[in-house]
């Protein structure tokens, strides 16, 4: 039979012939709906950036050490604080309002002692000497400031961008626009110390109005952190599956199509599943060398705790995590970095907690190769006042503080801005948080204007108003 004539044989060549080829055209449409379709039934899957060409990063690791740093003992050395210390503040100076400082107050130098580091020569305070051997790989940010000078405010502006609760959090930001690299590892991570909850509490951290499945995984403190990864003694792999199958299919069977907080319970199922059969080993650390739980600090004190969550931050983020935050500081005030009584001992208990576990995180990721692709941020929701609370304590300050980025295609070995002779204001470069949270997007290859939200009637961004790159450091 001549090839033209000749009768349709399969169903491929039939849609072909349908139509005058018509009936292919809609086939395609349909199988690129089921594709659609199949993709909107995990939400988590891994995105493409919408700025391929600036996406450095693919995940983030962040330091929160809360309560509020003082960067003057830190990362911004003052000589001037120190030859005025016991004397009122200079008028020239201008004005700063603070929770607790009376006006009587008096200057207070520090006892801290600055000595140059790496190539680059950037000062680095006593308090964190390991910290201090990674700074080429580090840009100080010396100019940060942001705009509420209470606790828990701040902790919301730090997280969310904005000075209320019920807004996203950037990790939930982040997995909303970028998903997750594994399916058997939550997307976004938070290990809070386990000291006791902060001032802003766990609405810092969350979702906001983002659907319920960007959501972070609250991991608990200590050897075990999550509970129950082992399947019970009398179970089967088969057995736990029927079972889910069967609880999805019953939940599914009366699911309204809108109900975000039932989807995320059901993705949340699934994915306690896959944690049971893939993860335990991940939050095993007794499989690490000796040498690098010794780096870290792990099994002796003070950096046990610190060190074992910053180790534990490393190998989420090697195994796909998107987000990961590593709390230092939980609690009554001065079991956080809160010096409100008296700065030195607060802030040399503190430092010698963190400061190892942190430079062996970075020394770590820079010798597996993951440093390029991994953004670790430094920082707290505010720094500590120049002027004395009482005679040895340091109020909230948020005028002028540093932070520190690394990692991710941050251009390390630098400092950026500078606050002025006594550190009150942020007078050269000053960037605002939301310039950290548009740099961290920046990184990802995410746009602050694309990666938005419609809730109530408005496009909501993790910025709120327009934050700026900042272009000295990527």
């Amino acid at each position: 039979m001549p090839e033209h004539v000749r009768i349709t044989c399969n169903r491929r060549e039939f849609l072909c012939d349908a139509c005058c080829g018509f009936g292919g055209l809609a086939f395609a449409q349909m199988l690129m709906r089921e594709d659609a379709r199949a993709a909107t039934l995990n939400p988590l899957a891994s995105k493409a950036p919408d700025m391929p060409d600036k996406a450095r990063a693919k995940s983030v690791i962040f330091l929160f050490m809360a309560g509020g740093p003082s960067h003057i003992e830190t990362f911004d050395p003052k000589p001037l604080l120190n030859q005025l210390s016991g004397q009122k503040r200079p008028a020239e100076f201008g004005e700063a309002k603070y929770q607790f400082i009376s006006s009587d107050a008096r200057l207070l130098g520090t006892k801290r002692t600055f000595r140059r580091h790496g190539k680059s020569g950037i000062e680095v305070s006593d308090l964190l000497p390991h910290i201090g051997e990674c700074v080429d790989d580090i840009a100080v940010m010396r100019s940060c400031h942001g705009d509420m000078v209470v606790h828990s405010a701040a902790q919301y502006q730090l997280f969310t961008g904005r000075i209320v609760p019920g807004f996203p959090s950037m990790g939930s930001w982040v997995i909303y626009g970028l998903g997750s690299e594994s399916e058997s590892l939550p997307a976004y991570v938070v290990m809070p110390d386990p000291k006791g909850a902060l001032e802003a509490g766990q609405p810092m951290y969350t979702n906001g109005f983002l659907p319920a499945v960007y959501q972070p995984t609250m991991l608990r403190p200590g050897g075990k952190p999550v509970l129950n990864l082992d399947l019970p003694a009398d179970t089967t792999t088969e057995g736990r599956l029927k079972t889910l199958g069967l609880i999805r299919d019953l939940n599914q069977a009366e699911m309204h199509p809108d109900d975000t907080e039932f989807s995320a319970r059901l993705n949340a199922y699934d994915l306690a599943f896959k944690m049971q059969t893939e993860a335990p080993a991940i939050f095993d650390l007794s499989n690490e060398p000796a040498s690098t739980l010794e780096m870290y600090g792990v099994g002796k004190e003070p950096t046990n705790d610190y060190g074992r969550r910053c180790l534990l931050a490393r190998r989420l983020a090697e195994k796909g995590v998107r987000f990961i935050c590593v709390v230092s500081g939980g609690g009554p005030g001065n079991m956080q970095w809160d010096a409100h009584d008296d700065i030195e001992e607060n802030h040399l208990r503190m430092a010698a907690q963190t400061d190892q576990p942190i430079a062996a995180l970075l020394k770590d990721l820079k010798r597996r190769g993951l440093l390029d692709s991994t953004m670790v941020i430094w920082g707290g929701e505010f720094g500590r006042s120049p002027e004395s609370q009482g005679s040895k304590g340091c109020d909230h300050h948020n005028l002028g503080f540093s932070m520190w980025l690394a990692g991710g295609g941050i251009k390390g070995g630098q400092v950026v801005g500078a606050t002025d002779a006594i550190g009150l204001h942020a007078v050269e470069n000053p960037h605002h948080l939301r310039d950290i949270h548009t740099t961290i997007l920046n990184q990802l290859g995410l746009h602050q204007d694309a990666l938005s939200y419609l809730h109530q009637g408005r496009k909501e961004r993790l910025t709120e108003i327009h934050g700026n790159v900042i272009d000295q450091i990527v």
